[in-house]
């Protein structure tokens, strides 16, 4: 898992490499903070591996999170960066292959 500060008003970034090459998109997504209610929120891109997703209220780092996909289960993250309002989730189990390429066409059709 990736770990940098929070320092409340730079970004907060990782200097670790990324596990994959993200796929840039415009689509929303279920967003759910423990103990709150599901809340639709805007994804900017996508890996097997994570995700950056606007965030309205700002998380904490390592807190963790679920991020829905329609036509998916619920996939448990950790925000690993933040900037702003934009947040970096890693999910806690990268997306098989399969499943990954078949939620980037669904995705497609968002836009």
């Amino acid at each position: 898992m990736k770990k940098s500060l929070d320092s409340g008003g730079s970004p907060e970034r990782a200097a670790m490499p990324r596990k994959g090459p993200r796929t840039s998109l415009a689509a929303e997504v279920s967003l759910r903070r423990s103990g709150q209610h599901n809340y639709r929120a805007s994804v900017h891109d996508i890996s097997e591996h994570g995700c950056k997703v606007e965030f309205i209220e700002r998380p904490k780092l390592d807190e963790t999170v679920w991020v829905k996909f329609d036509g998916l289960e619920a996939i448990e993250a950790t925000v690993c960066w933040i900037d702003n309002r934009a947040v970096g989730l890693e999910f806690n189990r990268p997306v098989y292959p399969a499943v990954f390429d078949v939620l980037l066409k669904r995705l497609a059709g968002e836009r």
